[in-house]
């Protein structure tokens, strides 16, 4: 590893095409994310190099926001400073670091470049350099060369004097994106965020992330960024997995209320009996076994926001309650005398057609109408286009640094077998889809110093979409396969009528309780029992 030490003046300027391409691009009006990837794919035609990324360091990982020769699904992970020691090590200092073609460390974009896809990176060199802000660390932008000696003192030079040009784009970004925010009203302004490359706002400690630069995603941050300005209510719909609890978060996060409480009711694990004491509280002696004056949920998020997720769930008991709350901004507690007024911002999700309910006398017309001043329809991950790929992407790197692997990728047939899929269980099937084609691979022999590629059979998605009439003309099982005892040929009839409950029911787990008649909660317990869900 080499310190090239930033030089006060040389002959080896970056070429005049160049500075021309990059001033043309300072005076014009553009989104942040093409104004960076046009940034990237200028000094990729400068350095004539492999690959060159930028990346933005966020609580220790660095994310890449603008990429060129990497492959599709690069934008989605997330590189460990502490795991990558050539990401820590240009880091770490202001000058031009270059890696020698014989240095030891891992290379972060091992069997990521898009020209040698799968392969591990033959001898090659790499330089980065560290960019910063207002004197504090911005991020890194490293450039690498698959052809040895393309990296030499004068190229070092040239990066060394790009630096300041690529960290006034990067503050120009940044500013624009103040701009965009101080005219929407919106609280806390960040790069990136909902203008082409997904939720990628300077979050603080703790704060989420949501993944993709899709259209359909870009247009639901930015509506979900006005509205949190409101007070108004805010109904999430959607499909199961696709994020209803991630986007409250980030309503709540992105509000005036953002430093009080968030509080999550999980409507469909509440039982009918117990469901006005949890949301409302109670008085000591309300019933059996209230042994003491107890706030609830409504009472724990005072000042802040309560979501209500699966509300459809809710017993029409409790919904008149609700709606009294919603309206006058009081509760009162089970047993209580006299109400108490809270100040509570009221979020809610379901993936069910209400309209539907109410036309069925199975939820309030009065309360839906409450609940639904401002509808937010969460798109389908179908819908989203390459987002499935950066997902892919984030889910990959999570599983390598759980795995302990040199490397994890997917091959291009798998790529292409994602964007076919039409993922009914959405964000939530995609990621356990990676998470059990990274074990299978592993389990099949897979060495963790090796580029683990993910091949389209590992993925099994085959299975996934074979339609439930398909499993149930399926011939009866033979007799070899009957289960030994009558404990083990019933466990195996329940997870049967479970599984082929789940798939009616598109994997919705409070669906599927409902239609075999049985208790929610009591359903999640027998399937950890019966092996279908985990401990």
């Amino acid at each position: 590893m080499t310190v090239f030490e930033t030089p006060t003046h040389t002959g080896a300027d970056p070429s005049p095409e160049g500075l021309l391409a990059l001033c043309a691009d300072l005076g014009a009006e553009l989104p942040q994310a093409v104004r960076l990837q046009r940034l990237v794919d200028l000094l990729r035609q400068q350095f004539a190099c492999g690959a060159v990324a930028l990346l933005r360091l966020e609580e220790e990982r660095l994310r890449p926001v603008a990429v060129n020769g990497l492959v599709s699904d690069a934008l989605g992970r997330r590189f460990a400073v502490a795991q990558h020691p050539r990401l820590a090590a240009i880091l770490a200092r202001h000058e031009v670091t270059c890696f020698e073609h014989d240095s030891q460390l891992p290379d972060p974009y091992d069997g990521l470049l898009d020209t040698l896809v799968g392969a591990p990176l033959p001898v090659h060199d790499c330089m980065g350099v560290a960019l910063h802000l207002e004197g504090r660390p911005w991020g890194v932008l490293t450039l690498d060369a698959l052809a040895t000696g393309t990296f030499g003192a004068a190229a070092r030079v040239r990066l060394a004097q790009c630096v300041p040009l690529v960290e006034a784009v990067v503050r120009l970004a940044r500013l624009e994106q103040e701009l965009r925010a101080l005219r929407l009203g919106a609280g806390s302004p960040g790069l990136l965020g909902g203008d082409g490359a997904g939720d990628s706002a300077e979050r603080g400690a703790g704060e989420l992330e949501i993944v993709g630069q899709s259209p359909a995603l870009t247009r639901l941050l930015h509506e979900l960024t006005v509205v949190a300005a409101s007070e108004l209510p805010v109904l999430l719909l959607g499909e199961t997995g696709v994020g209803k609890e991630l986007f409250a978060r980030l309503l709540h996060q992105r509000s005036a209320r953002r430093h009080r409480p968030l509080v999550h009711v999980n409507c469909a694990a509440l039982p009918e009996s117990l469901a006005e004491s949890e949301l409302f509280g109670h008085v000591r002696g309300a019933f059996s076994g209230a042994m003491s004056d107890r706030p609830g949920r409504f009472e724990a998020a005072e000042g802040g926001t309560l979501f209500l997720d699966e509300v459809g769930e809710l017993p029409l008991s409790v919904q008149a309650k609700l709606l009294r709350t919603l309206q006058n901004g009081e509760i009162q507690r089970l047993g209580a005398d006299r109400p108490r007024s809270v100040n509570v911002r009221v979020l809610a999700a379901t993936n069910r057609n209400l309209r539907e309910q109410v036309a069925e006398g199975a939820f309030r017309a009065d309360l839906y109408h409450r609940l639904s001043v401002y509808p937010v329809p969460i798109p389908p991950l179908r819908e989203r286009g390459n987002d499935v790929l950066l997902l892919a992407g984030r889910f990959l790197e999570l599983n390598r640094a759980r795995l302990g692997l040199r490397s994890l990728r997917l091959s291009p047939e798998a790529q292409a077998a994602l964007r076919r899929y039409r993922w009914p269980g959405n964000v939530r099937e995609l990621e356990h889809v990676i998470s059990r084609a990274a074990l299978k691979s592993l389990s099949r022999g897979a060495e963790a110093s090796a580029i683990v590629t993910l091949e389209p059979g590992l993925l099994d998605l085959d299975a996934l979409s074979a339609p439930a009439s398909v499993a149930s003309s399926a011939p009866a099982q033979p007799l070899s396969e009957i289960p030994p005892t009558l404990r083990a040929a019933v466990d195996d009839c329940q997870r049967r009528t479970i599984l082929d409950a789940l798939a009616r029911h598109a994997g919705n787990w409070a669906q599927a309780a409902r239609a075999l008649e049985v208790d929610a909660s009591n359903l999640h317990k027998l399937a950890r029992r019966l092996g279908l869900k985990e401990a």
